[in-house]
């Protein structure tokens, strides 16, 4: 089981990291991917960041919401996702987005795949990245999906095992990670848990979302230091609410930990419907500026991506989200 996790990684103690060196940024010390200071961002916006809203964005809208994130330089933007539309009446046209979508070569389009339905219909559109999600707390995964942890897992194992036979890219979602609305603090075992079935199903990188955004640094890099003894560093990214004004803290937290991939949201779409009045996703601009002072490189072009943030906010009738924007942008007034 531990080796087909591990794929490559080597064992240093208990705990599994890539064959490199570490490398200082700043005054702090970070653990490096091999001859690479590339980080990616996982651009979450056109679907977890629009999938709350309460009036229907057009689909047009929604595919250039789309090609203009790539435009930016972003490699891997989240597209929608094939639920039914009555529990998610805003993805309701994800057949018709995928169609109308120009996909670029060398572009990642994932979508949210709930269950085998919802694979047949991503895969008659052409779909060939998925993500699948489950829960750390039982509490949440049956609020959520109807189901327990394990029977939510049986569910998307029909998913994974079609998926792997037709060779497409699987992502895993695993909620909860920090904190739970019903439970409070999640044991970390539950996480191992969840995140080593995800990987023996046939994703290829599990993302830890702070669903509530209750995570501190402190307690994300507990989190990682039980979960990097069995789990390769490489095969972790990590999604961060910013209720509690954590997010870009979180992501650094992880970061010294020598994860390299983080997801976000354009102007920081999206919210914690358990935090009324709070904050949700942790904006992609706001990510953009912290890499780019680290020396990391994102390929993404902050002045365009900011451009995009106005243009979002504007067509759905709100302020910038992201600090970064709010900041940048009143300079270019």
């Amino acid at each position: 089981m531990e080796a087909a996790i591990r794929r490559g990684a080597q064992v240093i103690g208990r705990r599994y990291t890539t064959a490199a060196a570490s490398t200082s940024i700043g005054s702090l010390r970070y653990s490096t991917v091999p001859a690479s200071s590339r980080f990616t961002i996982v651009e979450v916006g056109p679907r977890d960041g629009l999938q709350n809203e309460k009036t229907i964005v057009a689909t047009g809208d929604k595919v250039a919401l789309i090609e203009k994130l790539v435009g930016c330089g972003l490699k891997n933007v989240e597209a929608t996702s094939f639920v039914s539309p009555k529990w998610v009446p805003q993805m309701g046209d994800n057949s018709q987005v995928m169609q109308q979508l120009s996909r670029k070569n060398g572009v990642h389009y994932p979508v949210l795949v709930p269950n085998i339905e919802g694979l047949k219909n991503a895969l008659a559109v052409g779909v060939t990245d998925i993500a699948i999600f489950a829960a750390a707390s039982e509490q949440f995964s049956k609020k959520n999906v109807n189901c327990t942890i394990e029977e939510s897992l049986k569910r998307f194992e029909k998913v994974t095992n079609e998926g792997v036979k037709l060779g497409l890219n699987i992502r895993g979602y695993v909620s909860c990670v920090l904190g739970c609305p019903y439970e409070g603090k999640i044991p970390s075992s539950n996480v191992i848990k969840v995140t080593t079935r995800l990987l023996e199903m046939g994703c290829s990188e599990i993302s830890l979302g702070d669903t509530i955004g209750v995570g501190t640094p402190g307690s994300m890099s507990r989190l990682l230091d039980d979960l990097l003894t069995t789990v390769p560093v490489e095969k972790i990214a990590v999604h961060c609410h910013d209720t509690y004004g954590q997010a870009l803290a979180n992501v650094l937290a992880a970061i010294e930990k020598g994860v390299r991939t983080a997801d976000s949201s354009v102007a920081g779409l999206g919210g914690c419907p358990y935090a009324r009045g709070a904050s949700g996703n942790l904006a992609t601009e706001d990510l953009v500026y912290m890499l780019n002072g680290l020396g990391f490189n994102t390929g993404v072009d902050l002045d365009k991506l900011l451009e995009v943030s106005a243009w979002v906010s504007q067509l759905l009738n709100r302020e910038v989200g992201s600090k970064v924007g709010r900041a940048l942008l009143c300079k270019k007034a």
